[in-house]
């Protein structure tokens, strides 16, 4: 299969709103990064779009070799339908769609699965962290509140081949909330920087 990964990337200093109050405006800014960088690092031996409409994140995603897909005003689901119709117009012909907040995206490749719609739910089986499909068989982004649930119908009615959906221990952890940056997986490889943070609660 000739794959392609997407990541929507939302503008730096305008991520991680609930961990306001926990990290200062500059750590929550740095710590997207570092995430986004880390989900790019993983990836890096594909081709990878970085779908935004930030120039510092366009700069960014330049320097870490992934192509830059522009969306002003279209939202994250808006983003990303446009970054898959992005990629399948230039011939691959499967997408791996990922969230830039993984905390641990190790195992990011290994969802991609030639002919099969594969998703990754968050931990409370209520988000799409990561979703892989065909290009004959699309999914169109529904992400916001109970989007597994949302895409998971999609994928099952999609046309004949496999489905999977796939309980990951690692890319099931994103990072939004206080609760997040104790949680006994992620604490271990948060950047030292940030752990040893007065404002960390995992300090």
């Amino acid at each position: 299969m000739r794959l392609a990964v997407l990541v929507p990337v939302k503008r730096f200093t305008a991520a991680k709103g609930r961990l306001t109050g926990v990290l200062a405006d500059s750590d929550r800014a740095r710590l997207a990064e570092w995430m986004a960088s880390g989900v790019l690092e993983v990836v890096a031996e594909i081709p990878t779009f970085v779908a935004c409409d930030d120039e510092q994140v366009a700069a960014w995603a330049t320097r870490m070799g992934a192509h830059v897909i522009w969306g002003a005003g279209l939202g994250l689901n808006g983003a990303v339908d446009d970054g898959v119709d992005h990629i399948t117009s230039n011939g691959y012909d499967h997408v791996l769609v990922s969230h830039a907040d993984l905390a641990l995206p190790s195992g990011l490749l290994d969802v991609a699965r030639e002919g099969c719609i594969t998703l990754v739910p968050d931990r409370r089986h209520d988000g799409t962290n990561v979703m892989s499909f065909p290009a004959a068989r699309p999914l169109r982004a529904a992400y916001g509140g109970g989007s597994f649930g949302r895409h998971l119908t999609q994928a099952l009615a999609a046309g004949p081949g496999p489905v999977e959906v796939r309980s990951d221990p690692q890319l099931s952890l994103d990072l939004d909330t206080p609760r997040d940056l104790v949680h006994p997986l992620i604490a271990k490889v948060l950047p030292t920087w940030l752990r040893t943070s007065r404002a960390n609660p995992a300090h």
